[in-house]
């Protein structure tokens, strides 16, 4: 049965917040409050009980919504896997008490691990968009400056090359229909294992790669013609036992065996394409010299995976998605896309400050972002919006006007602040995993940078109102201290803080200025 908090607090829970109350970090503190939101809780939990038709009313209590939202925060905060996070919570009173666990028993990694599915992308996007809401109530980010930029998140694959998408392919469809003869046994088509022979052609193509010459290029590609022959016999094999399954040639008397018999089959079936799908690209670009096949793959694991070329040095091509990151003050990020397609950067510029509109109520009076986002309908639809300061360089102009525009002061200082982007992409790497997601498929790789987003956002809101915090209380000392001054001199009781503060407002800005910070008199 879902619920949105525990009814009832243990006297351990009261117990540990007691004693791990000053050993908390600073963002913690306003992250803890920020998380307490009714709304945040309540979206978890509407999809937690979306689960089962009648998660709401029978069953054994689950772990609470809150619980929930704030051990998948802080696995993304401090980017665990699922049994870290179960270890170090377990050990450590203060992330026993910040998640809500308390004193009540530590759920286990594979429970965690489910929480995350069935929250979904679509769930984490909303959560995010309620934390946005929640720092520009707080005062946080008030929209008037906005800057998007775009980068990437790999999957989780190994580099890939012909020979180990074949020898992938391979031992998958070898490891299915080994358990296939485990459970239906010697009936139908017998298991021939060609996996020894796939490797050690896989390592011959290595040797001969590293070679040089007419006659090593002869020798790859004869490795290559044998590695495809053993593919396709696999492969054909595979496809027979999915027949024999299909004819009931293959079956168990035990239904679950047999179930287990129907998920196999459903695995071979999907493998089968990719497999088929790499032994064409790899004659295409050996024996035709064709590089650029049609609907060419990188994964057998990930399909969906994209080369991308954002012209480093260090890493010319990576193997994941493009993700764009669109931030406003304080280095809040308002919104984040996955893209199936890698789109060019200078169609996002305008859809980008629709969404700002969107989000917080208003258009950007400073809108920032590189060169690549520049184009001059890009330019008049921005203006045509409203933005008052556009910082998109134009590197390929050959206006004078333009020139002496970009060199302006103003156009300078936002292209500053837009440099920040660069660091926030850094930090949101190194600090939240976002290099590379560890989550499957194109739903894992959402929900991966989304609750990085959130717990990027997280951090930064804590640090922020903590800020707001410390100043507003600097503020208030320096108010009284230049009033009981000002008291001492003109011989008159000092006023209470409310009174000094209604005086301070009926004072124009300058008379301001010399109250508060003119010298002190003796």
């Amino acid at each position: 049965m879902i619920e949105m908090r525990r009814a009832q607090l243990s006297f351990g829970d009261g117990l540990i917040r007691e004693e791990v109350e000053d050993l908390r970090e600073d963002w913690m503190i306003q992250a803890d409050k920020v998380l307490e939101d009714e709304q945040l809780v309540a979206t978890v939990c509407e999809a937690l009980a979306r689960r089962h038709p009648k998660s709401r009313s029978r069953g054994r209590r689950a772990t609470p919504a809150d619980v929930v939202l704030r051990l998948l925060v802080l696995k993304h905060v401090r980017n665990w896997s699922y049994q870290v996070l179960e270890r170090e919570v377990r050990a450590n009173l203060v992330y026993r008490d910040f998640s809500r666990v308390g004193g009540a028993k530590m759920p286990d990694a594979k429970t965690m691990g489910r929480w995350g599915l069935a929250l979904g992308p679509q769930v984490v996007k909303q959560i995010h968009e309620r934390l946005v809401r929640i720092a520009q109530a707080k005062d946080v980010t008030q929209g008037r400056k906005m800057r998007v930029d775009t980068t990437v998140t790999e999957t989780n694959i190994h580099y890939p090359t012909d020979s180990s998408l074949l020898g992938d392919g391979v031992r998958v469809l070898i490891r299915a229909m080994k358990k296939i003869t485990e459970i239906a046994g010697e009936a139908g088509a017998k298991l021939r294992d060609r996996s020894r022979s796939v490797k050690l052609r896989a390592l011959e193509i290595a040797r001969a790669a590293r070679a040089k010459g007419k006659h090593s290029q002869d020798k790859l590609k004869r490795a290559y013609a044998n590695l495809l022959n053993a593919t396709s016999r696999v492969v054909g094999q595979a496809k027979q036992f999915s027949e024999e399954i299909v004819q009931g040639v293959k079956r168990s008397t035990d239904v679950v065996m047999q179930l287990g018999l129907e998920g196999l089959r459903q695995e071979i079936d999907a493998m089968v394409p990719r497999v088929k799908l790499v032994m064409k690209q790899t004659r295409a670009r050996i024996f035709r010299g064709d590089t650029r096949t049609e609907g060419k793959i990188f994964s057998i694991f990930e399909p969906a995976t994209e080369i991308i070329r954002k012209g480093k040095a260090g890493k010319p091509n990576e193997f994941g998605k493009m993700v764009k990151l669109q931030e406003a003050e304080n280095q809040i990020v308002i919104d984040y896309e996955v893209y199936d397609q890698r789109p060019s950067d200078s169609n996002l510029l305008v859809p980008a400050i629709q969404t700002h509109l969107e989000m917080l109520g208003r258009t950007p009076h400073l809108v920032a972002a590189d060169a690549a986002f520049y184009s001059a309908k890009n330019e008049a639809a921005a203006i045509a919006k409203g933005v008052k300061r556009l910082c998109v360089p134009n590197r390929s102009t050959k206006s004078a006007l333009r020139k002496r525009e970009q060199k302006k002061p103003w156009f300078r200082r936002g292209q500053k602040w837009r440099t920040g982007c660069e660091g926030r992409i850094s930090v949101a790497k190194r600090r939240h995993g976002r290099n590379r997601c560890r989550y499957k498929g194109d739903n894992g790789m959402k929900r991966w940078v989304g609750l990085g987003v959130i717990a990027d956002n997280l951090i930064n809101i804590g640090r922020a109102i903590a800020q707001q915090t410390t100043q507003a209380e600097d503020t208030r000392i320096v108010i009284l201290t230049r009033f009981r001054h000002l008291s001492r001199a003109n011989h008159t009781p000092p006023p209470t803080m409310p009174a000094a503060f209604s005086i301070l407002l009926c004072k124009p800005r300058h008379m301001l200025k010399n109250m508060l910070f003119a010298p002190k008199s003796s």
